[in-house]
């Protein structure tokens, strides 16, 4: 589909696995800062993590800051949306973090469907995370070079830090003690234990005990964490367990049975399918695939295709319906095939126009061929009703002696009987239409991409009407005619010897 103006935009950046939240937190103010100093803006709201609920499970190097703008009537001379995301885009450059700019509606709407927040993304697809994390490091650096590409990201699948115990058994033996006695003691005081709950009114609430945040916060305080004896006797868990920090993964995707890593690429000034034909190009030349690993183009990349199959039958069947509607109203092939020759005529001045304004092709582009591709199609017809009628009048009229000359004066006659109802038609329609090309606010560019091409081929359309159509039918028409007519025999002249006086 067409880009969609919301009004407002949402900024969802990511950074590298492992950020404390610490650091998370004075990114998200700086970035919000950033932000709310442009004049074109009105608020700011910044979130990073997950919030408490179920359905928004977003790892804490995952950024959501909604943008709410001013009216565009308060903003600088000359600011377009488009500008406004570049320079935002130029003032937020932390090293470590990858900008990405979409709409709020449209954010959504993109990660239910294939959850990938940019317009265009790769699944990356295997059994070993670690080699999908390196290769997805390898594809982002090609995706970097590739032209039109704004930011690349490859998620670092193995990048969590994890803190682990490894309980040692015989130490532990030594103190009385036994692996589940550790491990409790570990689950109780870092994970937290239900105790008791508390009743208010209708509603009951477990009490949660475990140590405070100052007493787990970093891993010298979780050494210290007490473990009771048999004896009675205190001793802090490093005696029996040693903390190990490794690299893990963060989350774990899959998708078809297999293990998953993303890759989030956002374009500019290019369109998606261009872009993904060029990326598809460049990552097949460049990285070679590990056996057993697969990749796939999603996005905004996997609507294009999915509709590009369905307007390959949508277009076709029209098409075919309209031959058939045709054939109902003339009985005569040649008759419909002359207006199915319109169609492509009328077609190339939405083509030019759509060239003109830059539009790229769309779903919405596509109805408004469909539109105009029906559209021509009427006046086709009605041209070719005009034509009949006067040639059916003067082969009345002459007779036998019908010829081209005569086949000229009719269609001369049928055509400027059409050209007042031909205006009438192009008029309305563009006058009902153009207002559309000048309409800004939320939803015009879906509502110009439909009337661009209705708009351009009216014009063509007019111009097929009146010279080809015509031109057509007398080329159908005139085949076997005569040009002129015939003149009667006259007796042929008498011999005239040669000396003989006549």
């Amino acid at each position: 589909m067409p880009p969609l103006n919301e009004g407002d935009l949402l900024y969802m950046p990511t950074t590298l696995p492992g950020i404390s939240v610490t650091k998370a937190k004075e990114l998200l103010q700086q970035t919000d800062r950033i932000i709310a100093a442009f004049p074109e803006v009105a608020h700011v709201f910044g979130k990073i993590g997950r919030a408490e609920t179920a359905t928004d499970p977003a790892p804490l190097s995952m950024v959501e800051t909604t943008i709410t703008l001013k009216p565009p009537e308060q903003w600088r001379p000359g600011m377009t949306m488009d500008r406004l995301i570049h320079e935002l885009d130029q003032a937020i450059q932390f090293p470590g973090l990858t900008n990405a700019w979409t709409m709020p509606i449209k954010a959504r709407t993109d990660m239910l469907a294939t959850g990938i927040k940019t317009p265009v993304g790769l699944k990356l697809m295997g059994e070993n995370l670690q080699q999908l994390s390196d290769l997805g490091a390898t594809i982002e650096a090609v995706l970097r070079e590739v032209p039109g590409t704004l930011s690349a990201y490859a998620e670092r699948v193995t990048g969590g830090n994890f803190l682990d115990y490894q309980i040692k058994r015989e130490e532990a033996a030594r103190y009385g003690l036994t692996v589940g006695d550790v491990q409790a003691v570990i689950m109780s005081a870092i994970g937290g234990m239900n105790v008791t709950q508390t009743v208010e009114g209708l509603a009951r609430y477990p009490v949660n005990l475990r140590y405070g945040s100052e007493l787990r916060d970093t891993p010298e305080n979780l050494a210290r964490i007490l473990v009771p004896t048999g004896t009675g006797a205190q001793i802090p868990i490093s005696q029996v367990a040693d903390i190990v920090i490794h690299k893990g993964a963060a989350a774990i995707k899959s998708e078809n049975a297999r293990k998953n890593a993303w890759i989030f690429v956002d374009i500019t000034g290019i369109d998606v399918g261009t872009y993904v034909k060029n990326a598809q190009a460049a990552v097949q030349s460049k990285v070679a695939l590990p056996p057993g690993t697969s990749i796939v183009w999603s996005g905004q990349y996997e609507y294009m295709v999915r509709a590009e199959k369905r307007l390959m039958v949508v277009v076709p069947l029209t098409l075919v319906i309209i031959f058939f509607l045709l054939y109902l109203n003339f009985k005569n092939v040649a008759e419909c095939l002359i207006v199915m020759l319109s169609v492509p005529f009328a077609l190339t001045g939405g083509i030019w126009l759509m060239y003109g304004l830059g539009y790229n092709m769309s779903v919405a582009v596509g109805v408004g061929f469909i539109a105009l591709a029906g559209v021509a199609a009427e006046t086709g017809v009605v041209m070719l009703i005009y034509l009949d009628l006067a040639t059916a009048k003067f082969r009345r009229q002459e007779g036998e002696g019908f010829h081209r000359g005569h086949l000229a004066q009719a269609i001369e006659e049928g055509a400027v009987m059409r050209v007042r109802p031909k205006m009438m038609t192009v008029i309305s329609t563009m006058a009902g239409l153009m207002p559309i090309m000048w309409i800004t606010g939320t939803g015009s560019e879906i509502m110009k991409r439909i009337a661009a091409p209705m708009v351009g081929g009216m014009v063509s359309a007019t111009v097929l009407t009146l010279v080809v159509v015509p031109a057509i039918y007398g080329l159908w028409q005139g085949w076997g005619l005569e040009n002129e007519p015939r003149e009667p025999e006259s007796a042929a002249p008498e011999a005239i010897e040669e000396g003989r006086k006549p």
